[in-house]
Formats: C-alpha cells, structure tokens, sequence
C-alpha cells in the first residue's frame, strides 16, 4: 500500500464528495501486471472491498475510494455511503485472492500493538 487517506478533508458530511476523499493507493512496483480479481481491501471492523476484474498494470497505481463513482484504470469504487477508514486509529490489509497477507497499513495505533 502507498498510502491511505482516512481523514476526508473538512466536514465528515457522508456527502460522495466527502467519502471518495477517504480512500488507500495501491502501487505496483514491478514490471508486470497484477491480476487483483479476488483480492480484498479490509479495516479492522471488518469492512470488505474485493475487486472484480481489476488488472493493476506494472509500475501503476490506483485509488479505491469509499465512495460511489464509476471505475476507471486508475479509480476504483466501493460504492459505500458511510465511511471506513476510522481518523483516530485502523489498519488497512491487503489479500490475494487465497486469502493470504499481501501488506498492510496503520495508523493511531500506540506502541505495542493493535486496539
């Protein structure tokens, strides 16, 4: 994961402008495309996004947003109309579509561990 935005900017209205400015970048580093069919994006409440026919070109990177809005090569959408990604703490994690840790990313937490 590149890098999550999990405190929109501004009021926390539920407007879709607000909720697609809660969103995690993934990056593919190598030079290979990724089929990513299968795979899931979770928070620690158990919110799950998987993508549906989704290939991440090598050396690309895509944005999945809370959101409603149509998908594109770069953007994709969780169609949701509440957030995810709670501002004090969470952890955003990747699988593949074994259902096995591919990475993860956290914030708020304090030392030694996970709430």
């Amino acid at each position: 994961m590149r890098k999550v935005q999990y405190d929109s900017p501004g009021c926390d209205t539920r407007s879709n402008r607000s909720l697609n400015s809660e969103w995690v970048e993934l990056t593919n580093t190598t030079r290979n495309a990724v089929n990513l069919n299968g795979w899931t994006l979770r928070d620690e409440s158990g919110h799950k996004y998987t993508f549906d026919h989704y290939r991440l070109a090598g050396r690309a990177t895509v944005r999945i947003h809370t959101g409603e809005g149509r998908d594109t090569r770069t953007d994709l959408y969780q169609d949701r109309r509440a957030y995810v990604w709670n501002n004090d703490h969470d952890t955003a994690t990747l699988r593949n579509d074994h259902g096995r840790f591919v990475d993860d990313q956290s914030w708020g937490h304090r030392r030694g561990g996970r709430h």
